[in-house]
């Protein structure tokens, strides 16, 4: 099985607002940048979403590393969250509705493809595949800003 890693971030200009997310999918020395952007959008939605478009671009089953700085993502699947809420009728714990259930249907789907190894890693501390995502993901929500 191959191992690949993946490097996520996700940005926004307000929460909501317009945002942008940023993947580097690696293999093998060789490297895919990806991103892309909403006009109005959460911080959270930008996460999740370069996770999910990062798994998207696998065409066969992979073990996955993936790195994020996002507590939202990394808990949300290392801990199980996104699952309990799925099986809950995408209700949390508290009984408050989950957020983003779209998104974290379509991430829980993608993951079940693969074996994943979660990292969490600090953001803006000089990780240079998480900066690049940032950087990416920060030029995706001015693109927009600016029109």
């Amino acid at each position: 099985m191959k191992i690949v890693t993946l490097y996520t971030d996700g940005a926004c200009s307000g929460n909501p607002g317009p945002g942008g997310w940023g993947a580097i999918l690696a293999y093998k020395g060789h490297e895919l940048e990806l991103s892309g952007g909403e006009a109005d959008t959460t911080n959270n939605r930008m996460e999740l979403t370069a996770v999910i478009r990062g798994l998207q671009r696998l065409k066969e089953p992979c073990i996955v590393e993936l790195y994020s700085d996002s507590k939202y993502v990394i808990d949300g699947l290392q801990k199980g969250w996104a699952e309990g809420w799925r099986k809950r009728g995408w209700v949390k714990s508290d009984k408050k509705p989950a957020l983003n259930p779209d998104l974290w249907g379509e991430l829980l789907d993608l993951t079940a493809r693969h074996q994943m190894r979660y990292h969490w890693i600090k953001g803006h501390a000089e990780n240079e595949k998480n900066e690049r995502c940032d950087q990416m993901a920060v030029e995706q929500w001015k693109r927009i800003k600016n029109g």
